[in-house]
C-alpha cells in the first residue's frame, strides 16, 4: 500500500481527532497533507504543530491572524475561510479527503474533492441528506469513490464486498436507542441537555449525540443510505439493538443476511475507510462473546421518537425536504444545547419548517443553499 496523503477536514471534531490518532499509529501509511477546522484554533495549532501539514485553512477568518503567526515560521501554509477550504481540497497533493466537517456546512467542500476526482471518506451524513442525488451524480461522473465512515453504513459498506452482482433486498440500520431508549414519554418531555449527552455506548460529538436522543440521526443515516447503496426507501429498515455490537445487516434476495459486527469504536470504520481496500492492524480492543452473552433487538418506538418517522417521510416525498428538515434539525438542536428550548420542541420546529418552507421537487447547488437557508430562517423565527 502506498502511503496516502490525507486531508482531514474538521480536524478538531470527534471523527478528526479519532482519525489523527489512526494516522499517527501508521504513519508509514499515511500523511497529514491539510487540516482545517472552524472555530477551534487552539486545537488545530496544536495538531498542526505535531504532524506538520502542507497547508491549514480556519473557517473562522478572525482567527487567521493567530493561527498563521504560530504556523507559518513553521513552513505551514494558512489560509481561512469557506473558499479557502473549498480551494485546499483540490490540491494535487491529496490523496483522500475525510470529510467529517458536521452538518450543511460540510457540502461545498465534497462538491469540490468529489469535481477534483479526490476519494472522499465521508463522516459527513448531511451531504448525502440535503443533496444525494447530486452527491451520486458527482461521484458517478468522475468515477471517484465515496468510502463511508458512519458505523452502520461502513458496516453495510463490508458486507457488500464481493456481492456486487447480488441484488440487496434489505438493510437493517441498527441503532442503540441512545441514551433515552428506557424513557417514558412524559419523562422525554423534561430531558435536560446533560440527560440527552449521556449516550450509553458511543463517545460522539455534542449535535450526533442529541440526534441519536431524538432518532433523528437514525432517520438521517437512512436517507444516506438510500443515496449510498441506491435503495428504495421500503429496502431501509431500523432496528434497536441496545449492545450496539451488529453494526448493520444487509438481507440478500435468497433471504441470507451478512453483518458486521465489533466493539463501538469509531476508530475501526474510519481505519478501513483510510486503508481500503487493505484491513490495518490494530491494538484496540477485540470483542468476546461471554462478555455479551445476549444480543437483543427491539423495534423502535415512532410514539416517542417522532423524528425517526418524519425522515422517513421525508425520504418518501424527496426534493428539497429532506435538506429542509436537516437545516430545521441543526437550528433546534443548537437551540436546545444552549437551554433555549426543551427537547420536544425540537421535533415541532421541525415539522412546523417543513410546512412553512417552499417544496422544490428538484435541485442543484445554488438551490440547495437557499433552501437551507430559507429553512433556517423559519425554525430561527418559530424558536
Amino acid at each position: 500500500m502506498e502511503k496516502k496523503r490525507i486531508a482531514v477536514l474538521g480536524s478538531t471534531g470527534s471523527i478528526g481527532t479519532q482519525a489523527l490518532e489512526i494516522i499517527s499509529r501508521h504513519s508509514g501509511l499515511f500523511e497529514v497533507e491539510v487540516l482545517t477546522a472552524q472555530n477551534q484554533y487552539q486545537l488545530l495549532i496544536e495538531q498542526s504543530l505535531k504532524y506538520k501539514p502542507n497547508t491549514v485553512v480556519i473557517g473562522s477568518e478572525k482567527h487567521y491572524q493567530i493561527v498563521n503567526d504560530v504556523l507559518a515560521p513553521q513552513g505551514i501554509k494558512v489560509f481561512a475561510g469557506s473558499e479557502a477550504l473549498d480551494q485546499v481540497v483540490q490540491m494535487e497533493s491529496i490523496d483522500m479527503v475525510l470529510a467529517a466537517i458536521v452538518g450543511f456546512a460540510g457540502l461545498s467542500s465534497v462538491i469540490k474533492s468529489l469535481e477534483a476526482r479526490k476519494p472522499v471518506a465521508l463522516a459527513n451524513k448531511e451531504t448525502l441528506v440535503v443533496a444525494g442525488e447530486l452527491i451520486s451524480k458527482l461521484a458517478l461522473e468522475n468515477r471517484t469513490p465515496i468510502i463511508p465512515v458512519d458505523s452502520e453504513h461502513s458496516a453495510i459498506f463490508q458486507c457488500l464486498i464481493g456481492e456486487h452482482n447480488n441484488p440487496i433486498e434489505k438493510i437493517y440500520l441498527t441503532a442503540s436507542g441512545g441514551p433515552l431508549r428506557k424513557f417514558s414519554s412524559q419523562e422525554i418531555k423534561e430531558v435536560t441537555r446533560a440527560q440527552a449527552l449521556k449516550h450509553p455506548n458511543w463517545e460522539m460529538g455534542a449535535k450526533i449525540t442529541i440526534d441519536s436522543a431524538s432518532m433523528m440521526n437514525k432517520g438521517l443515516e437512512a436517507i444516506e443510505a438510500k443515496w449510498l447503496f441506491d435503495l428504495a426507501p421500503d429496502q431501509i429498515d431500523v432496528i434497536i439493538h441496545p449492545q450496539s455490537i451488529i453494526h448493520s445487516i444487509v438481507q440478500f434476495h435468497d433471504g441470507s443476511m451478512k453483518a458486521q459486527m465489533g466493539l463501538p469504536d469509531m476508530r475501526l470504520p474510519i481505519q478501513y475507510a483510510l486503508g481500503y481496500p487493505q484491513r490495518l492492524p490494530s491494538p484496540d480492543g477485540r470483542f468476546d462473546f461471554m462478555d455479551y452473552p445476549e444480543l437483543s433487538f427491539e423495534k423502535p418506538d415512532l410514539e416517542r421518537f417522532l423524528n425517526l418517522r418524519i425522515a422517513f417521510e421525508v425520504m418518501e416525498k424527496g426534493g428539497n425536504m429532506p435538506c429542509v428538515m436537516n437545516a430545521a434539525n441543526e437550528i433546534a438542536v443548537e437551540a436546545f444545547l444552549h437551554d433555549r428550548i426543551k427537547f420536544p420542541e425540537m421535533t415541532f420546529i421541525i415539522e412546523k419548517t417543513l410546512e412553512k418552507a417552499t417544496f422544490l421537487p428538484q435541485g442543484g447547488y445554488d438551490e440547495y443553499v437557499k433552501s437551507d437557508r430559507e429553512s433556517r430562517e423559519i425554525a430561527r423565527m418559530l424558536i
